[in-house]
């Protein structure tokens, strides 16, 4: 393992590196090759000194006077978050949200593929969701194996989640998203990650009503 491997980066550093990344990409887009810093931060809306302290993490990847060559730069990003890896993603829950996410650009174009998406309900099971057909949630161990699995995304119920969350960690899917409306318990060695839309609604509702 590298020194770099073995560091643990804060988690608001990895947060801006997907914004990094992102930014990089634009300008890659755009025809640029070498970027500064002042271009990057700006592009990434975040302040160039954070930037720099961020980077820093990563090694000597700027040079001063000449800035980030912005394909170099990229790469070793995605190296760090792991998006160098084959991620195989399985949807749990075909309602209005799953199918949202199962057809989401944003998943394929960061390396993330949609291998599977599982649903309880008989009318669902058989569907066509895009290029997928709804699977029946008995068949979760299967579809785990069939497809490599090795990240979840729950759609869900809070209920159902905490159930899913168990059985997950049993069949070693250790990185799971999850949508429903409550915190689970997590399995040791699970990364669970939670997205709350009512939460930041009501977050954007207080900040609306304040002078």
């Amino acid at each position: 393992m590298s020194e770099l491997e073995a560091k643990v980066l804060p988690e608001a550093t990895v947060a801006r590196l997907t914004q990094y990344l992102r930014a990089l990409n634009a300008l890659e887009s755009r025809g640029l090759e070498r970027t500064s810093s002042g271009v990057l931060a700006k592009e990434a809306g975040v302040n160039p000194a954070i930037l720099r302290k961020d980077l820093s993490w990563l090694g000597s990847y700027g040079t001063r006077g000449v800035g980030y060559v912005v394909r170099e730069l990229s790469e070793h990003i995605n190296n760090t978050l792991g998006l160098n890896r084959d991620w195989r993603v399985l949807i749990l829950g075909a309602g209005n949200l799953g199918r949202a996410l199962s057809g989401y650009a944003g998943f394929t174009t960061r390396g993330f593929k949609v291998r599977a998406i599982l649903d309880v309900s008989p009318e669902l099971v058989g569907t066509e969701v895009g290029n997928l057909r709804v699977e029946p949630r008995n068949d979760l161990a299967a579809v785990v194996r069939r497809e490599e699995i090795n990240i979840a995304v729950l759609a869900v119920p809070g209920d159902a989640a905490q159930d899913l969350v168990y059985e997950l960690g049993e069949l070693d899917v250790n990185s799971v998203l999850s949508f429903a409306p409550k915190p689970l318990v997590v399995p040791r060695g699970m990364n669970l990650r939670r997205v709350d839309l009512s939460t930041e609604l009501q977050i954007l509702a207080y900040l609306a009503v304040q002078p």
